[in-house]
């Protein structure tokens, strides 16, 4: 039996991805934003989301880029294609202290994202978050499987959501997590 390839749907700030199949992987990069990966380990579906900040302001209205509006969205999706709320567990990565000296945006976001979880009841099964490295996310999200490789010197090139090359200048730790 020949399995099929491995299919890379990208997750660009602001937005989210569900899927059920087998193929599909969802991937993303994460300096100071925060990734959720959410799973129904029973309906065999996930999802991932990608913010850049807790919350909006009054005036930024409401959209996927800020943590509430993200988890609130892939929540809906999963919960319309079958998932039971109940089952759902999560994954969450980022975070990172990208710029000293200015705001800790990452902290905040991981802190939000703690918070959501817990607020919502749902268990947070491992998560990757703070630091000083930026991430590249790899979720299977039919069997939940996370693999996580950071970036230890950041050029920026390096970032662009695509598999690692053989060969790459830059240092990578990887990381899977089931």
């Amino acid at each position: 039996m020949t399995s099929q390839p491995e299919r890379f749907v990208h997750v660009i700030q602001g937005e989210y991805a569900v899927s059920g199949k087998e193929a599909d992987v969802l991937t993303t990069v994460l300096g100071s934003c925060v990734a959720v990966c959410l799973l129904d380990p029973v309906r065999k579906l996930g999802g991932m989301n990608h913010f850049l900040l807790p919350t909006a302001s009054s005036s930024d209205g409401k959209t996927s880029r800020f943590g509430v509006h993200a988890m609130e969205e892939l929540i809906n999706e999963l919960l319309k294609r079958g998932a039971e709320r109940s089952r759902l567990r999560a994954k969450v990565f980022g975070g990172a202290s990208m710029v000293g000296n200015l705001r800790d945006i990452g902290a905040e976001n991981a802190a939000f994202a703690r918070r959501f979880l817990k607020d919502e009841g749902i268990p947070c099964l491992a998560e990757s978050l703070g630091g000083r490295s930026a991430r590249r996310i790899r979720f299977w999200p039919v069997s939940g499987r996370v693999r996580q490789m950071t970036v230890e010197t950041l050029d920026v090139r390096d970032l662009m959501p695509s598999p690692v090359a053989p060969g790459n200048d830059h240092a990578e730790t990887s990381i899977t997590l089931f």
